[in-house]
């Protein structure tokens, strides 16, 4: 028997097994979910709106059809939050901003968030994000700081922090996340779940972001059989994105084997613990990260230490990301750049600096990268990283503490490069260091080739809570 309070820390799947048998209901379930982020919330600040009525709503017509023996969808019942960067018909997406108006009608739903709907999913609430997504931490001047499940005066990382810390604190089992250099695949990694940034263009996007083709939408979960269903449900095309992909041929979810071992049997991986000794990487992360890689060599895979062939990309990353941000903030007057982020500010600036021909010039660089990478990947099926050489330092910074970068770039070296080449990439939880924090390993994998990392991650099953 399922206690109640037990419910929160269910995968999304063991909650569809719980309603097909009669177990429990959706209603049960979105209750306990909404119980649990009232009781973490005030320590996380994860939610930017808590949609209780409507939520509750959801989930009676859900528990009605699951009684009648015709559930809507793949997700009917399950509780999923959305990162407040994206549409969400109802209610405001404030995108942690100051100078965006609660006023209007907001009638319209993102892409992924009308497919959600679309299966039944229960959506509890929107989640906290950095101003407009744009650094590698989540606090912004209008939602504040969101704290890390594991320690709450760390940082969950970003900038889908507050997505990543409801799904590591049992606030809905699955979360829609966007990720422009790492947004996904950080703050799963410091809060240790699950976060996979798809191919650009599996999940249509509307409106189109001001990044441009660095960002993508993706799922945030506990394992990846939750992550697969849910990109089940969010892929495909969709009229108002011309980037967006057809469907796949086959469901994410049935391509993973029962066995883990089928999925990993023959894989080809390249194992980069450092980029050629370009990144320092923290012992202990370096560490768990190589046991990691040696579990999918127990299982049948093909490892070795490989690199790819890349200087770090950085400064094509800052031309395209600071003319992105330039482009979020020539639309302010004078008074709305003062409600800004200084950092957004500043890095706002630097890019309407910028000519025509350096932006060219980055985009060259960009597709020479991308060739670089599909050539590594006729040798390799993945090449396997640290998600980032650290673990979660203290919040309400953008960069840890002592000499270094100023800004969140210097220290996410393995997660912006794809952002670039459009890859899907995933972070799994593969242990924690000495305090307790989690410790990512980063899977990547050719373009189109989802379901590859997927199969990988699955080696790793099911992760606890924070």
């Amino acid at each position: 028997m399922t206690e109640p309070s037990e419910l929160p820390d269910l995968t999304a799947r063991q909650l569809l097994s719980g309603y097909r048998a009669g177990t429990f209901s959706p209603l049960d379930a979105t209750r306990a979910v909404l119980a649990r982020i009232e009781a973490v919330e005030p320590r996380l600040n994860a939610f930017v709106r808590i949609d209780t009525e409507a939520a509750l709503t959801q989930a009676r017509a859900a528990t009605e059809r699951w009684r009648a023996g015709e559930p809507q969808g793949l997700l009917d019942g399950v509780p999923v939050s959305v990162k407040d960067l994206l549409l969400q018909a109802g209610g405001p997406t404030l995108r942690g901003s100051n100078t965006v108006s609660t006023s209007g009608r907001w009638e319209e739903d993102a892409p992924a968030v009308a497919r959600l709907r679309e299966h039944g999913a229960v959506l509890v609430g929107k989640t906290t994000t950095p101003e407009f997504g744009w650094k590698g931490v989540t606090d912004s001047p209008r939602t504040g700081i969101t704290r890390n499940p594991h320690d709450a005066a760390r940082t969950t990382g970003g900038s889908s922090g507050g997505s990543a810390a409801a799904v590591a604190a049992g606030a809905a089992p699955l979360s829609l996340g966007t990720d422009g250099g790492g947004s996904i695949r950080i703050p799963a990694s410091f809060c240790g779940v699950l976060g996979l940034k798809p191919t650009y263009g599996r999940v249509p996007l509307h409106p189109a972001s001001a990044f441009g083709a660095l960002a993508h939408v993706g799922p945030i979960a506990r394992d990846a059989a939750d992550a697969a269903l849910l990109l089940d449900v969010i892929s495909g095309a969709d009229w108002r994105d011309p980037t967006a992909l057809e469907p796949p041929a086959r469901s994410y979810a049935a391509a993973l084997p029962e066995d883990p071992a089928a999925g990993v049997k023959g894989l080809r991986v390249a194992y980069s613990p450092s980029f050629g000794g370009q990144v320092a990487v923290h012992p202990e992360v370096a560490a768990a990260v190589r046991a990691a890689v040696t579990r999918l060599a127990d299982l049948g895979a093909y490892v070795e230490e490989a690199d790819p062939d890349f200087a770090d990309p950085v400064d094509v990353f800052h031309t395209l990301w600071n003319a992105g941000a330039a482009h979020i903030v020539a639309r302010l007057g004078a008074r709305q750049r003062e409600l800004l982020d200084p950092g957004l500010r500043e890095i706002a600036a630097q890019g309407a600096r910028l000519s025509a021909l350096e932006l060219l010039t980055a985009e060259t660089a960009r597709t020479g990268l991308g060739h670089r990478m599909a050539r590594f990947h006729q040798r390799y099926d993945l090449l396997a990283t640290p998600t980032l050489p650290i673990t979660a330092f203290a919040a309400g910074r953008e960069t840890p503490a002592g000499p270094g970068p100023r800004r969140w770039t210097g220290w996410t070296p393995f997660t912006y490069p794809f952002n670039l080449t459009q890859q899907p990439a995933v972070s799994v939880p593969v242990g924690t260091d000495a305090d307790g924090l989690p410790i990512g390993l980063q899977l990547i994998a050719a373009r189109h080739r989802d379901e590859v990392a997927l199969r990988a991650a699955a080696a790793f099953g099911e992760r606890p809570r924070g």
